[in-house]
C-alpha cells in the first residue's frame, strides 16, 4: 500500500527550523473509518464479531450450569428452555460449552495475531531496512522456517507437551510469523526510499528508530488488514487439531473439539453439531468480511 502526500498534515518544524518527519494525519484514519461505515457488509462483520465475542465472555455465566460438571440423567437433551443448545452425551450443557469454546477459539485467534504483530513485523522491517547481507541471511531462515510443516511441528510438540492450549500456542509461534513477515518486508522496502526517511537519517535517527516510528506506522493499514486474516486462519488450525484429537484437553472445549463430538452422533442428535457450526462459521465469515472491507477503507487509491 503506498502512502500518497495526500494523507500526511504539513510537518511541523523544530526551534531551529529543521522540518520534522511526516507521520500518517488523523484525517486519514477518520477517511478510513468513514469509508468502512459505508461498507455494510464490513460493519456486520464487525458487529458480529464483537457480539460474538461478549457472548464468548458473559454467555456463560446467563446459565446457572458450568462447562465441566457431568449429569448423565440429562444426556443427548435437544434445546429446551432449561438447555438453550441442548446438552451433549455426559448431560453437560451445550449453551456453556459452545461459548466457553468460542471464548478459548478467539484466545488462541488474537494470541497468534500478536505473535505475529510482534514477530513477523519486527523481523521483516529489520530485514527489508538494512537489506544486503542482513537480508539475505534472514531470508533464507524464513525459507528454512516456511519449509517445515506447521502439521509436523504440532503433532511432535503434542507428542513432547501433551495438548493443550499451550502447545498450539508455541506451535504456532514457530512458523505462523512468516507470512506477516514477509508482507511488512516488501512493504517495508518500498517505503524506505521515500523522502521522510532520507529526512530522518539526516537528522540522526538510529535504524530502531526509523523502522519503529517511520516506516512501521506507515505499514499499519496494510498490517491491521492482514491481522483479520490471521485470526480466522489461526482459529480454523486449531479446530482443525481439535477435531483430530490433537487439540484442547478436556473439560475443556473449543469450536473444533464441539465440532468433532457433535459429527460423531450428527445422524441422532443433529443439535449437538449445528449450534457450534453456526459459530465457527459466523467468526470467520465475519473476519473475512471485515478484511475486505479494512483493504477497500484503507488504501489510498479508493480515495475520491
Amino acid at each position: 500500500m503506498n502512502v500518497s502526500k495526500e494523507l500526511f498534515e504539513p510537518a511541523p518544524r523544530d526551534q531551529v527550523g529543521r522540518e520534522s518527519i511526516v507521520r500518517p494525519s488523523l484525517t486519514y484514519w477518520k477517511d478510513a473509518w468513514r469509508r468502512l461505515k459505508k461498507n455494510k457488509l464490513a460493519m456486520f462483520g464487525l458487529i458480529t464479531l464483537c457480539a460474538l465475542a461478549l457472548l464468548s465472555i458473559f454467555g456463560p455465566v446467563l446459565s446457572k450450569f458450568d462447562y465441566a460438571t457431568q449429569n448423565y440423567e440429562i444426556k443427548n437433551l435437544g434445546p429446551s428452555a432449561e438447555h438453550w443448545f441442548g446438552t451433549d452425551d455426559f448431560g453437560r450443557d451445550l449453551w456453556v460449552r459452545v461459548w466457553w469454546g468460542t471464548r478459548i477459539s478467539l484466545a488462541i485467534g488474537l494470541t497468534a495475531a500478536l505473535l505475529d504483530l510482534v514477530f513477523g513485523v519486527i523481523y521483516g522491517g529489520v530485514s527489508a531496512y538494512y537489506g544486503g547481507r542482513v537480508d539475505d541471511i534472514m531470508q533464507r531462515i524464513i525459507e528454512i522456517v516456511y519449509s517445515i510443516p506447521f502439521l509436523l511441528i504440532s503433532i511432535l510438540l503434542i507428542v513432547v507437551m501433551g495438548p493443550g492450549f499451550k502447545t498450539i500456542i508455541i506451535a504456532y509461534a514457530i512458523t505462523g510469523w512468516v507470512p506477516m513477515a514477509r508482507l511488512v518486508r516488501g512493504q517495508i522496502l518500498q517505503l524506505k526510499e521515500q523522502e521522510y526517511v532520507l529526512a530522518a537519517r539526516t537528522l540522526g535517527a538510529g535504524g530502531a528508530r526509523i523502522i519503529m516510528k517511520h516506516l512501521v506506522p506507515n505499514a499499519l493499514g496494510l498490517i491491521i488488514v492482514q491481522i483479520t486474516f490471521i485470526v480466522p486462519s489461526a482459529i480454523f488450525v486449531e479446530s482443525f487439531l481439535s477435531f483430530i484429537g490433537l487439540g484442547i484437553r478436556v473439560p475443556l472445549a473449543s469450536l473444533g473439539s464441539l465440532l468433532s463430538d457433535g459429527a460423531n452422533s450428527i445422524r441422532m442428535y443433529p443439535h449437538r453439531v449445528i449450534s457450534p457450526t453456526i459459530v465457527f462459521s459466523l467468526i470467520l465469515m465475519s473476519f473475512n468480511l471485515l478484511g475486505d472491507g479494512l483493504r477497500d477503507a484503507l488504501d489510498p487509491k479508493m480515495r475520491k
